[in-house]
């Protein structure tokens, strides 16, 4: 199979056409890394590439005292080091959202447990280990957050927290519906949205937007069907408070209990995954556009597409988005799957999953791209230990013209590639004729960009391509 890139780019000396393409070879899954509890244990969410290269996490068990673990792992596995210890208590436990890079380079995150009446708490480490509390949440603010926090344009950090707040919520013992709270750098906490079930109950998730609003879903609650609490519902938030209801779920066609994070494509429109629900009841991939007009893309059969999204997808550099599955897939521990903005699904790898087998089980977060090219992410269950895993999967992506530049009679392209895999820069000068002719000899990625200088006359005619050996 082909996956074919064309562009055509007019300069002054030359007309280029480029062209990109590769074959099904190569994809390699390689299990980095089984946690044996004693260095964390059970991650549950997406990795966060840092400066250096290297992978962080969190694991929200396990460590040197049971209440989770911060950790930096090497893309290739052979450095791993806990940075962090989680004691409990007012210092926090379980460590359940993703990390995220702030623009001054230190990581901040969340504990789901510790901290005031065990509600959690929002915290600061560095790339060295040095660890800071920012923020308690009390309950009455918000308890328990279990996503990944978002940073505003102004510096501050927004996060959802699934239970407290004002409203007693009746069905869950009193807990409340949740909040979106809103943290500064210097540990001010505050609450713009209280949730009260009607308009959304239990926030799963919280993404900034490229128009600079907030975009969430709450995994129950809206005002669809007699289901007690609803099915979840899609929301917008805007920097001066103004919430919008953009979706509610229905628990059926469009799917229901949205718990995995949105993620913006580069077409503008939001992506995510509802849990549950869709045509097989094993939850669906769905497009939602800012203004709020939804499309349910695609349902998940309970085959070796698997079932039961929990994470967020991510677009690849191919512009195809990846995504896990929890469940079902060949061995009934999940899948890792491929599909295109306009829903056609390729799975790729089913997880195994039993105790001391080395490739997981159950993957809850999402999918990271590394600067290699390759995706990263991490399993809960399986591994050696069975306490779950770091995984890396290396796919022959279509290599995509990312510039082009003129100086003179010189021409410098550059292409996206994938480490380790082979490439050959070729160009013809009149596409009537099926021959190309190679630009200077195959070269192997060594990361996630290749560049190319190629001399040419005035007036002449240049076209492009990059094959994958």
């Amino acid at each position: 199979m082909k996956w074919p890139e064309k562009l055509i780019l007019p300069v002054c000396i030359a007309t280029l056409w480029l062209l990109a393409s590769h074959s099904d070879a190569g994809m390699t899954f390689t299990t980095l890394f089984s946690f044996n509890g004693t260095n964390g244990a059970n991650p549950s969410c997406n990795l966060v590439q840092g400066p250096n290269g290297n992978f962080f996490g969190v694991a929200p068990n396990g460590g040197a005292n049971t209440n989770g673990t911060i950790f930096e792992i090497s893309s290739d596995g052979s450095f791993f080091t806990n940075l962090y210890n989680f004691t409990g208590g007012a210092n926090g436990a379980g460590p359940v959202g993703a990390l995220i890079q702030s623009t001054n380079g230190i990581f901040y995150g969340t504990t789901i447990n510790g901290g005031v009446s065990n509600s959690g708490t929002v915290f600061r480490i560095s790339t060295n280990g040095a660890f800071v509390q920012l923020g308690v949440l009390s309950g009455t603010n918000g308890a328990n957050p279990i996503v990944a926090l978002a940073q505003g344009a102004d510096g501050s950090f927004y996060g959802a927290a699934q239970y407290g707040g004002p409203y007693p919520n009746v069905t869950s013992g009193g807990s409340g519906y949740g909040t979106i709270f809103q943290v500064s750098r210097k540990g001010a906490l505050t609450t713009p949205v209280l949730f009260a079930d009607t308009n959304g109950a239990n926030p799963a998730a919280l993404v900034m937007g490229n128009d600079g609003n907030y975009y969430g879903t709450t995994a129950w609650g809206g005002n669809v069907g007699s289901f007690k609490l609803g099915f979840g519902t899609i929301f917008r938030l805007s920097p001066d408070g103004t919430f919008t209801n953009l979706h509610n779920f229905n628990g059926g066609s469009d799917g229901g209990f949205p718990y995995a994070n949105l993620v913006q494509g580069s077409d503008g429109n939001f992506y995510g995954c509802a849990f549950n629900g869709g045509a097989y009841s094993g939850g669906d991939i769905f497009r939602i556009t800012p203004q709020g007009q939804f499309t349910n893309l695609y349902s998940f059969t309970g085959g070796s597409d698997g079932a039961f999204p929990y994470s967020a997808l991510v677009q690849g550099s191919d512009g195809n988005l990846y995504g896990t599955t929890y469940d079902y897939g060949y061995s009934d521990y999940g899948a890792i799957f491929q599909i295109s903005t306009n829903g056609n699904l390729t799975p790729l790898v089913n997880f195994t999953g039993t105790s001391g087998d080395a490739l997981g089980a159950n993957p809850q977060g999402s999918l990271v791209q590394g600067t290699d090219g390759n995706f990263y992410g991490t399993t809960p269950n399986g591994g050696i230990y069975n306490q779950g895993t770091v995984f890396c999967l290396s796919l022959p992506l279509p290599p995509v013209f990312t510039s082009v530049a003129q100086t003179a009679g010189t021409v410098t392209l550059a292409w996206s590639v994938v480490a380790s895999q082979t490439y050959q820069l070729q160009y013809s000068t009149n596409l009537a004729q099926p021959n190309w002719t190679n630009l200077g000899s195959t070269n192997t990625a060594t990361n996630g960009t290749m560049t190319a200088s190629d001399s040419v006359g005035p007036g002449c005619q240049r076209f492009y391509q990059v094959v994958l050996q």
